[in-house]
């Protein structure tokens, strides 16, 4: 259930950027990837399995490809590898403050990229030139640095909703592993 809210809430979250970030004059095509910051916050947050986590991130993908207009399953493949190495990550840091929110989104969003060219080039799926699709992947991630703390909140209150004791509620909220 805590995995499927948080995919709806992301959902939701993709739809109002998709429309309304295209308003805003100044940022052109740097919209914030929260598919990916998604997938990396149910990485991170997997409790026992990860095939939930890797589930919903896949569900997701599938709806940001609707909403964006990508190949089918391209981010649904993006996502799901992204939540499996957010997963590995897990053991070794501890994503709390603001400091290290920002630059793990940042990482995050420099992943997504990544994969995301590596998936293209070899599916063979049309791309711009290379300095065009580095130029977009900087666009990016500097948005996604910048909008990450906001949304990893907003999951860490939900997390919090769903918690069964009052110590997790307060695990949740500082951004503790549950």
């Amino acid at each position: 259930m805590r995995t499927a809210t948080i995919v709806l809430v992301a959902y939701a979250i993709c739809v109002v950027v998709a429309s309304a970030w295209r308003l805003l004059p100044w940022v052109h095509d740097a919209v914030p990837d929260i598919g990916a910051l998604t997938a990396a916050y149910l990485g991170l947050t997997a409790r026992r399995q990860v095939a939930p986590a890797v589930g919903g991130a896949i569900v997701l993908g599938y709806l940001v490809d609707l909403i964006c207009g990508a190949p089918p399953g391209l981010c649904s493949l993006v996502l799901g590898l992204t939540t499996l190495v957010a997963r590995a990550v897990q053991q070794r840091i501890l994503v709390r403050g603001a400091t290290l929110t920002i630059a793990f989104s940042a990482f995050v969003a420099l992943l997504g990229g990544a994969l995301t060219l590596i998936v293209r080039g070899a599916y063979g799926i049309p791309r711009a030139a290379l300095v065009v699709d580095l130029q977009h992947v900087a666009f990016v991630t500097v948005a996604t640095a910048v909008i990450g703390p906001l949304v990893w909140r907003a999951f860490r209150r939900i997390d919090a909703a769903f918690a069964r004791t009052h110590r997790e509620r307060d695990a949740a909220l500082e951004g503790l592993a549950p």
